[in-house]
Protein backbone atom coordinates (compact mmCIF):
# COMPACT_ATOMS: atom_id res chain seq x y z
CA UNK A 1 0.00 0.00 0.00
CA UNK A 2 0.85 3.63 -0.84
CA UNK A 3 -0.18 6.38 1.11
CA UNK A 4 -0.80 9.25 -0.88
CA UNK A 5 -2.69 12.60 -0.14
CA UNK A 6 -3.39 16.01 -1.48
CA UNK A 7 -0.50 18.18 -0.25
CA UNK A 8 -0.20 21.46 -1.87
CA UNK A 9 3.85 21.97 -1.66
CA UNK A 10 6.27 22.35 -4.28
CA UNK A 11 6.71 19.44 -4.58
CA UNK A 12 2.82 17.88 -5.54
CA UNK A 13 1.62 16.83 -8.85
CA UNK A 14 -0.75 19.02 -10.34
CA UNK A 15 -4.17 18.63 -11.89
CA UNK A 16 -2.52 18.31 -15.26
CA UNK A 17 -0.41 15.52 -14.61
CA UNK A 18 2.46 16.87 -13.47
CA UNK A 19 5.55 16.83 -10.78
CA UNK A 20 7.13 19.51 -10.08
CA UNK A 21 10.95 18.98 -8.71
CA UNK A 22 13.41 21.85 -8.30
CA UNK A 23 11.16 23.85 -10.53
CA UNK A 24 11.75 20.99 -13.72
CA UNK A 25 8.17 19.61 -15.02
CA UNK A 26 8.16 16.20 -15.75
CA UNK A 27 5.31 14.85 -17.72
CA UNK A 28 3.80 11.82 -16.50
CA UNK A 29 2.24 9.42 -19.21
CA UNK A 30 -1.80 8.32 -19.17
CA UNK A 31 -0.77 5.00 -17.68
CA UNK A 32 1.22 6.46 -14.60
CA UNK A 33 -1.63 8.71 -14.04
CA UNK A 34 -3.99 6.12 -14.19
CA UNK A 35 -1.97 3.90 -11.99
CA UNK A 36 -1.22 6.65 -9.25
CA UNK A 37 -4.97 7.61 -9.40
CA UNK A 38 -6.23 4.10 -8.56
CA UNK A 39 -3.62 4.13 -5.53
CA UNK A 40 -4.92 7.68 -4.15
CA UNK A 41 -8.47 5.88 -4.33
CA UNK A 42 -6.82 3.01 -2.77
CA UNK A 43 -5.51 5.00 0.08
CA UNK A 44 -8.71 6.91 1.32
CA UNK A 45 -9.93 3.15 1.80
CA UNK A 46 -6.89 2.64 4.01
CA UNK A 47 -6.85 5.74 5.83
CA UNK A 48 -10.52 4.74 6.84
CA UNK A 49 -9.27 1.75 7.95
CA UNK A 50 -6.52 2.90 10.35
CA UNK A 51 -7.81 5.86 12.01
CA UNK A 52 -9.35 4.33 15.18
CA UNK A 53 -5.23 2.96 15.19
CA UNK A 54 -3.90 6.68 14.32
CA UNK A 55 -4.92 9.80 15.21
CA UNK A 56 -5.69 12.22 11.82
CA UNK A 57 -3.50 14.97 11.73
CA UNK A 58 -4.35 18.74 9.60
CA UNK A 59 -5.42 18.09 6.41
CA UNK A 60 -3.04 17.62 3.48
CA UNK A 61 -0.40 15.37 5.75
CA UNK A 62 -0.54 12.18 6.35
CA UNK A 63 0.35 11.29 9.80
CA UNK A 64 3.14 9.55 10.53
CA UNK A 65 1.52 6.18 12.29
CA UNK A 66 -0.85 5.33 9.95
CA UNK A 67 1.82 6.00 6.84
CA UNK A 68 4.06 3.22 8.77
CA UNK A 69 0.84 1.28 8.80
CA UNK A 70 0.64 1.80 4.82
CA UNK A 71 4.27 0.66 4.17
CA UNK A 72 4.23 -2.27 6.21
CA UNK A 73 0.93 -3.57 4.33
CA UNK A 74 3.82 -2.70 1.38
CA UNK A 75 6.25 -4.92 2.93
CA UNK A 76 3.99 -7.63 4.60
CA UNK A 77 2.73 -10.36 2.55
CA UNK A 78 2.77 -14.10 1.70
CA UNK A 79 6.53 -14.32 2.48
CA UNK A 80 5.98 -14.40 6.14
CA UNK A 81 4.57 -17.69 5.99
CA UNK A 82 8.49 -19.13 4.58
CA UNK A 83 10.54 -17.65 6.70
CA UNK A 84 10.31 -20.67 9.58
CA UNK A 85 11.31 -23.05 6.31
CA UNK A 86 14.23 -20.62 6.01
CA UNK A 87 15.19 -21.18 10.00
CA UNK A 88 15.08 -24.76 9.32
CA UNK A 89 17.67 -24.70 6.54
CA UNK A 90 19.70 -22.08 7.81
CA UNK A 91 19.64 -22.67 12.16
CA UNK A 92 18.54 -19.81 14.65
CA UNK A 93 22.23 -17.86 14.59
CA UNK A 94 22.46 -17.94 10.60
CA UNK A 95 18.86 -17.21 10.08
CA UNK A 96 18.94 -13.86 12.64
CA UNK A 97 21.93 -12.81 10.73
CA UNK A 98 20.52 -12.95 7.39
CA UNK A 99 17.40 -11.52 8.23
CA UNK A 100 19.28 -8.78 9.92
CA UNK A 101 21.34 -8.31 6.87
CA UNK A 102 18.71 -8.32 4.56
CA UNK A 103 16.69 -5.92 6.23
CA UNK A 104 19.86 -3.65 6.85
CA UNK A 105 20.27 -3.70 3.07
CA UNK A 106 16.45 -2.91 1.98
CA UNK A 107 16.96 -0.23 4.21
CA UNK A 108 19.68 1.26 2.60
CA UNK A 109 18.89 0.92 -0.92
CA UNK A 110 15.32 2.73 -0.03
CA UNK A 111 17.76 5.57 1.63
CA UNK A 112 18.99 5.19 -2.63
CA UNK A 113 16.24 5.21 -4.05
CA UNK A 114 14.51 8.56 -1.86
CA UNK A 115 17.82 10.21 -2.54
CA UNK A 116 17.50 9.32 -6.45
CA UNK A 117 14.12 10.51 -6.45
CA UNK A 118 14.54 14.20 -5.04
CA UNK A 119 17.47 14.38 -7.82
CA UNK A 120 15.10 12.57 -10.57
CA UNK A 121 11.93 13.70 -9.63
CA UNK A 122 9.97 10.59 -10.53
CA UNK A 123 6.86 9.27 -8.60
CA UNK A 124 6.84 5.94 -10.55
CA UNK A 125 9.50 3.44 -10.36
CA UNK A 126 9.69 2.40 -14.40
CA UNK A 127 9.70 6.49 -15.27
CA UNK A 128 12.75 6.49 -12.45
CA UNK A 129 14.27 3.56 -14.74
CA UNK A 130 13.69 5.86 -17.79
CA UNK A 131 15.43 9.09 -17.17
CA UNK A 132 18.46 6.75 -15.97
CA UNK A 133 18.85 4.43 -18.60
CA UNK A 134 16.21 5.42 -21.33
CA UNK A 135 14.33 1.89 -22.58
CA UNK A 136 16.55 -0.49 -21.08
CA UNK A 137 16.17 0.88 -18.17
CA UNK A 138 12.08 1.10 -17.79
CA UNK A 139 12.20 -2.14 -19.50
CA UNK A 140 14.16 -3.46 -16.57
CA UNK A 141 12.19 -1.72 -14.08
CA UNK A 142 8.61 -3.08 -15.41
CA UNK A 143 9.80 -6.55 -16.14
CA UNK A 144 11.15 -6.67 -12.43
CA UNK A 145 8.07 -5.22 -10.96
CA UNK A 146 6.06 -7.22 -13.15
CA UNK A 147 8.18 -10.48 -11.91
CA UNK A 148 8.01 -9.23 -8.62
CA UNK A 149 3.86 -9.39 -8.69
CA UNK A 150 3.28 -12.39 -10.46
CA UNK A 151 5.12 -14.06 -7.88
CA UNK A 152 3.01 -12.65 -5.18
CA UNK A 153 -0.40 -13.19 -6.94
CA UNK A 154 1.49 -17.20 -7.05
CA UNK A 155 1.82 -17.58 -3.62
CA UNK A 156 -1.66 -16.22 -2.86
CA UNK A 157 -2.44 -18.60 -4.89
CA UNK A 158 -1.19 -21.24 -3.92
CA UNK A 159 -2.39 -20.23 0.03
CA UNK A 160 -5.50 -21.24 -1.40
CA UNK A 161 -4.45 -24.27 -2.88
CA UNK A 162 -3.42 -25.28 0.36
CA UNK A 163 -5.67 -24.04 2.59
CA UNK A 164 -9.33 -24.19 0.95
CA UNK A 165 -9.18 -28.18 0.93
CA UNK A 166 -8.67 -27.74 4.66
CA UNK A 167 -11.42 -25.19 5.17
CA UNK A 168 -13.66 -27.90 3.04
CA UNK A 169 -12.72 -31.09 4.92
CA UNK A 170 -13.51 -28.85 8.39
CA UNK A 171 -16.69 -28.63 7.28
CA UNK A 172 -17.78 -31.90 4.99
CA UNK A 173 -15.23 -34.21 6.99
CA UNK A 174 -14.57 -35.30 2.75
CA UNK A 175 -10.89 -36.53 1.99
CA UNK A 176 -10.53 -37.80 -2.05
CA UNK A 177 -13.50 -36.13 -3.26
CA UNK A 178 -13.11 -33.46 -6.42
CA UNK A 179 -14.02 -30.44 -4.55
CA UNK A 180 -10.88 -30.92 -2.06
CA UNK A 181 -8.64 -31.28 -4.44
CA UNK A 182 -6.84 -28.11 -4.30
CA UNK A 183 -5.71 -27.88 -8.44
CA UNK A 184 -9.46 -28.04 -8.88
CA UNK A 185 -10.19 -25.65 -6.14
CA UNK A 186 -7.41 -22.59 -7.36
CA UNK A 187 -9.10 -23.04 -10.79
CA UNK A 188 -12.83 -22.61 -9.88
CA UNK A 189 -11.93 -19.38 -7.22
CA UNK A 190 -9.83 -17.65 -10.22
CA UNK A 191 -12.63 -18.14 -12.34
CA UNK A 192 -15.53 -17.38 -10.42
CA UNK A 193 -14.38 -14.66 -7.75
CA UNK A 194 -10.69 -13.45 -9.08
CA UNK A 195 -11.13 -13.19 -13.14
CA UNK A 196 -14.58 -11.13 -12.54
CA UNK A 197 -13.01 -8.97 -9.65
CA UNK A 198 -10.46 -8.25 -12.25
CA UNK A 199 -11.76 -7.41 -15.47
CA UNK A 200 -12.87 -4.35 -13.69
CA UNK A 201 -11.63 -1.24 -14.50
CA UNK A 202 -11.85 0.53 -10.84
CA UNK A 203 -10.83 -1.53 -7.94
CA UNK A 204 -10.22 1.15 -5.89
CA UNK A 205 -13.40 -0.53 -3.60
CA UNK A 206 -10.68 -3.72 -2.80
CA UNK A 207 -8.49 -0.85 -1.26
CA UNK A 208 -9.52 -2.01 1.83
CA UNK A 209 -8.16 -5.34 1.61
CA UNK A 210 -4.21 -4.67 1.73
CA UNK A 211 -4.99 -3.33 5.26
CA UNK A 212 -6.73 -6.61 6.34
CA UNK A 213 -4.23 -8.44 4.93
CA UNK A 214 -1.93 -7.26 7.64
CA UNK A 215 -4.47 -7.56 10.19
CA UNK A 216 -4.47 -10.99 9.12
CA UNK A 217 -0.38 -11.75 9.41
CA UNK A 218 -0.51 -9.94 12.84
CA UNK A 219 -3.50 -12.55 13.90
CA UNK A 220 -1.82 -15.41 12.28
CA UNK A 221 1.20 -14.00 14.16
CA UNK A 222 -0.35 -14.39 17.61
CA UNK A 223 -1.93 -17.97 16.64
CA UNK A 224 1.48 -19.40 15.71
CA UNK A 225 2.88 -17.84 19.43
CA UNK A 226 0.03 -19.63 21.36
CA UNK A 227 0.01 -23.12 19.10
CA UNK A 228 3.72 -22.50 20.23
CA UNK A 229 2.75 -23.55 23.65
CA UNK A 230 -0.01 -26.35 23.04
CA UNK A 231 1.46 -28.43 20.26
CA UNK A 232 4.12 -30.86 21.63
CA UNK A 233 7.37 -31.26 20.05
CA UNK A 234 8.39 -34.05 19.16
CA UNK A 235 5.20 -34.75 17.53
CA UNK A 236 3.60 -38.03 18.35
CA UNK A 237 5.33 -41.09 16.60
CA UNK A 238 2.59 -41.92 14.19
CA UNK A 239 2.48 -38.13 12.91
CA UNK A 240 6.36 -37.78 12.46
CA UNK A 241 8.95 -41.08 13.04
CA UNK A 242 11.56 -38.40 12.56
CA UNK A 243 10.88 -35.45 14.40
CA UNK A 244 12.27 -36.55 17.70
CA UNK A 245 15.59 -36.10 15.53
CA UNK A 246 14.49 -32.34 13.88
CA UNK A 247 12.90 -30.90 17.37
CA UNK A 248 16.14 -30.50 18.66
CA UNK A 249 16.78 -26.51 17.63
CA UNK A 250 19.97 -26.22 15.23
CA UNK A 251 21.69 -22.92 15.07
CA UNK A 252 23.61 -23.51 12.31
CA UNK A 253 22.52 -25.30 9.37
CA UNK A 254 24.14 -25.86 5.85
CA UNK A 255 22.23 -28.04 3.68
CA UNK A 256 20.38 -28.36 0.21
CA UNK A 257 18.27 -26.33 1.00
CA UNK A 258 20.03 -23.81 2.63
CA UNK A 259 20.39 -21.62 -1.04
CA UNK A 260 16.30 -20.74 -0.51
CA UNK A 261 16.71 -18.66 2.81
CA UNK A 262 18.45 -15.43 1.06
CA UNK A 263 15.69 -15.38 -1.77
CA UNK A 264 12.60 -15.73 0.64
CA UNK A 265 13.82 -13.19 3.16
CA UNK A 266 14.76 -11.04 -0.14
CA UNK A 267 11.08 -11.46 -1.52
CA UNK A 268 9.44 -10.86 2.32
CA UNK A 269 11.11 -7.22 2.38
CA UNK A 270 10.60 -5.56 -1.34
CA UNK A 271 7.83 -2.63 -0.65
CA UNK A 272 10.61 -0.71 -3.47
CA UNK A 273 7.94 0.51 -6.18
CA UNK A 274 5.75 2.14 -3.44
CA UNK A 275 8.36 3.76 -2.16
CA UNK A 276 8.24 6.84 -4.60
CA UNK A 277 4.49 7.31 -4.60
CA UNK A 278 4.68 7.79 -0.66
CA UNK A 279 7.81 10.32 -1.00
CA UNK A 280 5.59 12.26 -2.99
CA UNK A 281 3.04 13.09 0.32
CA UNK A 282 5.54 12.37 3.08
CA UNK A 283 9.09 13.96 1.65
CA UNK A 284 11.78 14.43 4.80
CA UNK A 285 9.40 12.12 7.18
CA UNK A 286 9.49 9.52 4.35
CA UNK A 287 13.12 7.77 5.50
CA UNK A 288 11.99 7.84 9.52
CA UNK A 289 8.65 6.48 8.30
CA UNK A 290 10.94 3.32 6.49
CA UNK A 291 13.07 2.98 9.30
CA UNK A 292 9.91 2.39 11.61
CA UNK A 293 7.95 0.19 9.45
CA UNK A 294 11.38 -2.28 8.75
CA UNK A 295 12.00 -2.38 12.56
CA UNK A 296 7.98 -3.37 12.67
CA UNK A 297 8.05 -5.90 10.29
CA UNK A 298 11.74 -7.30 11.01
CA UNK A 299 9.89 -8.31 15.27
CA UNK A 300 7.39 -9.87 13.24
CA UNK A 301 8.85 -11.75 10.74
CA UNK A 302 11.71 -13.18 12.83
CA UNK A 303 8.45 -13.66 15.77
CA UNK A 304 7.00 -15.87 12.72
CA UNK A 305 9.99 -17.57 12.12
CA UNK A 306 10.98 -18.19 14.98
CA UNK A 307 7.97 -19.79 17.26
CA UNK A 308 6.96 -21.60 14.00
CA UNK A 309 10.23 -23.31 13.55
CA UNK A 310 10.32 -24.47 17.49
CA UNK A 311 6.94 -25.86 16.66
CA UNK A 312 7.25 -27.51 13.89
CA UNK A 313 11.00 -27.56 12.06
CA UNK A 314 9.43 -28.08 8.77
CA UNK A 315 7.82 -27.40 6.10
CA UNK A 316 7.25 -24.53 3.44
CA UNK A 317 4.20 -23.01 3.88
CA UNK A 318 3.60 -22.36 7.84
CA UNK A 319 0.13 -22.57 7.93
CA UNK A 320 -0.15 -25.67 5.77
CA UNK A 321 1.85 -27.24 8.53
CA UNK A 322 -0.38 -27.06 11.42
CA UNK A 323 -2.68 -29.48 9.67
CA UNK A 324 -0.22 -32.48 10.23
CA UNK A 325 -1.08 -32.15 13.69
CA UNK A 326 -4.77 -30.41 14.13
CA UNK A 327 -7.15 -32.35 11.95
CA UNK A 328 -9.92 -29.75 13.35
CA UNK A 329 -9.03 -26.55 15.37
CA UNK A 330 -12.00 -23.65 15.68
CA UNK A 331 -8.79 -21.38 15.84
CA UNK A 332 -7.00 -22.16 12.96
CA UNK A 333 -10.20 -22.49 10.86
CA UNK A 334 -10.99 -18.79 11.69
CA UNK A 335 -7.30 -17.85 10.78
CA UNK A 336 -7.37 -19.70 7.49
CA UNK A 337 -10.73 -18.26 6.40
CA UNK A 338 -9.24 -15.28 7.30
CA UNK A 339 -6.13 -15.53 5.39
CA UNK A 340 -7.78 -17.05 2.39
CA UNK A 341 -10.57 -14.49 2.06
CA UNK A 342 -7.58 -11.81 2.30
CA UNK A 343 -5.18 -12.96 0.06
CA UNK A 344 -8.44 -14.02 -2.64
CA UNK A 345 -9.18 -10.44 -2.59
CA UNK A 346 -5.73 -9.16 -2.92
CA UNK A 347 -5.11 -11.03 -6.42
CA UNK A 348 -6.84 -8.49 -8.19
CA UNK A 349 -5.35 -5.51 -6.47
CA UNK A 350 -2.02 -6.87 -7.40
CA UNK A 351 -3.15 -7.91 -11.12
CA UNK A 352 -3.75 -4.06 -11.51
CA UNK A 353 -0.47 -2.69 -11.46
CA UNK A 354 1.06 -5.71 -13.96
CA UNK A 355 -2.10 -5.13 -16.45
CA UNK A 356 -1.37 -1.28 -16.37
CA UNK A 357 2.30 -2.09 -17.09
CA UNK A 358 1.67 -4.26 -20.42
CA UNK A 359 -0.80 -1.82 -21.24
CA UNK A 360 2.10 0.41 -21.41
CA UNK A 361 4.94 -0.89 -22.93
CA UNK A 362 3.06 -2.91 -25.59
CA UNK A 363 0.27 -0.06 -26.27
CA UNK A 364 1.24 3.68 -24.36
CA UNK A 365 -0.73 5.85 -27.49
CA UNK A 366 -3.77 3.94 -27.96
CA UNK A 367 -6.83 4.17 -25.87
CA UNK A 368 -8.84 1.93 -23.30
CA UNK A 369 -9.70 -1.40 -25.27
CA UNK A 370 -12.16 -3.72 -23.41
CA UNK A 371 -10.93 -6.56 -25.87
CA UNK A 372 -7.06 -6.11 -24.66
CA UNK A 373 -8.11 -5.39 -21.61
CA UNK A 374 -9.94 -8.82 -20.56
CA UNK A 375 -7.06 -10.36 -22.71
CA UNK A 376 -4.43 -9.11 -20.86
CA UNK A 377 -6.20 -10.07 -17.44
CA UNK A 378 -7.27 -13.55 -18.71
CA UNK A 379 -3.59 -14.23 -19.94
CA UNK A 380 -2.04 -13.28 -16.82
CA UNK A 381 -4.67 -15.36 -14.63
CA UNK A 382 -4.10 -18.36 -16.67
CA UNK A 383 -0.31 -18.12 -16.62
CA UNK A 384 -0.05 -17.59 -12.99
CA UNK A 385 -2.93 -20.84 -12.84
CA UNK A 386 -0.35 -22.71 -14.54
CA UNK A 387 2.49 -22.02 -12.48
CA UNK A 388 0.66 -22.92 -9.07
CA UNK A 389 -0.64 -26.24 -10.40
CA UNK A 390 2.64 -27.29 -12.19
CA UNK A 391 5.39 -25.73 -9.93
CA UNK A 392 6.03 -28.10 -6.67
CA UNK A 393 6.08 -26.48 -4.09
CA UNK A 394 5.46 -22.19 -2.43
CA UNK A 395 9.46 -22.72 -1.63
CA UNK A 396 10.19 -22.91 -5.55
CA UNK A 397 8.03 -19.57 -6.51
CA UNK A 398 9.36 -17.92 -2.93
CA UNK A 399 12.66 -18.81 -4.29
CA UNK A 400 13.25 -17.75 -8.03
CA UNK A 401 10.94 -14.61 -7.69
CA UNK A 402 13.17 -13.32 -4.53
CA UNK A 403 16.63 -14.36 -6.27
CA UNK A 404 15.44 -12.12 -9.75
CA UNK A 405 13.11 -9.66 -9.35
CA UNK A 406 13.46 -8.91 -5.80
CA UNK A 407 16.67 -8.54 -6.14
CA UNK A 408 16.84 -6.48 -8.96
CA UNK A 409 14.29 -4.42 -6.89
CA UNK A 410 16.27 -4.09 -3.82
CA UNK A 411 19.72 -4.64 -4.51
CA UNK A 412 20.60 -3.69 -8.33
CA UNK A 413 18.25 -0.69 -9.37
CA UNK A 414 18.17 1.65 -6.71
CA UNK A 415 21.46 1.56 -6.53
CA UNK A 416 22.30 1.97 -10.36
CA UNK A 417 19.57 4.53 -10.34
CA UNK A 418 21.18 6.38 -7.73
CA UNK A 419 25.11 6.45 -9.66
CA UNK A 420 23.43 7.37 -12.95
CA UNK A 421 21.10 10.20 -11.77
CA UNK A 422 22.84 11.67 -8.57
CA UNK A 423 25.09 13.53 -10.11
CA UNK A 424 26.47 16.06 -7.83
CA UNK A 425 28.23 13.51 -6.56
CA UNK A 426 31.59 12.13 -7.79
CA UNK A 427 32.10 8.77 -8.23
CA UNK A 428 34.80 8.99 -5.58
CA UNK A 429 32.21 10.23 -3.11
CA UNK A 430 31.58 7.70 -0.32
CA UNK A 431 28.20 7.41 -1.20
CA UNK A 432 29.23 6.38 -5.12
CA UNK A 433 31.79 4.09 -3.37
CA UNK A 434 29.19 2.46 -0.98
CA UNK A 435 26.29 2.09 -3.64
CA UNK A 436 28.84 0.82 -6.36
CA UNK A 437 29.83 -1.72 -4.24
CA UNK A 438 26.42 -2.51 -3.17
CA UNK A 439 25.49 -3.19 -6.71
CA UNK A 440 27.92 -5.40 -6.98
CA UNK A 441 26.97 -7.31 -4.05
CA UNK A 442 23.46 -7.32 -5.11
CA UNK A 443 24.68 -8.44 -9.00
CA UNK A 444 26.87 -11.95 -7.05
CA UNK A 445 23.52 -12.56 -4.93
CA UNK A 446 21.33 -12.65 -7.42
CA UNK A 447 23.85 -14.51 -10.22
CA UNK A 448 24.83 -16.60 -7.17
CA UNK A 449 21.24 -17.55 -5.93
CA UNK A 450 19.86 -18.16 -9.42
CA UNK A 451 22.46 -20.58 -10.30
CA UNK A 452 22.46 -22.44 -6.81
CA UNK A 453 18.69 -22.84 -7.23
CA UNK A 454 18.77 -23.95 -10.55
CA UNK A 455 21.07 -26.54 -9.58
CA UNK A 456 19.28 -27.78 -6.86
CA UNK A 457 16.15 -28.27 -9.04
CA UNK A 458 18.43 -30.34 -11.20
CA UNK A 459 19.60 -32.33 -8.71
CA UNK A 460 16.09 -33.25 -7.61
CA UNK A 461 14.46 -33.75 -10.73
CA UNK A 462 17.16 -36.94 -11.11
Amino acid sequence: MKCLGDGGDDNSSNSNGYTYQDHVKVPLDRYERHYIEFKEEENKKMECLSLFIFPPQHQGNASFGMSVFNLGNAIMGSGILGLSYAMANTGIILFIFLLVAVAIFSLYSVHLLLKTANEGGALVYEQLGYKAFGIPGKLAASCSITMQNIGAMSSYLYIVKYEFPLVIQAFTGANDEWYTNGNYLVLLVSLFIILPLSLLRNLGYLGYTSGLSLLCMVFFLIVVIIKKFQIPCPLPDDLDAVNETLSKPKYFVFNSQTVYAVPILTFAFVCHPAILPMYEELKEKMQGVANVSFLAMFIMYLLAALFGYLTFHLGPELLHTYSRFYKSDVLLLIVRLAVLTAVTLTVPVVLFPIRTSINHLLCPAKGFSWIRHCIITFVLLASTNALVIFVPTIRDIFGFIGASAAAMLIFILPSAFYIKLVEKESMKSVQKIGATIFLICGIIVMVGSITLIVLDWIHSSH
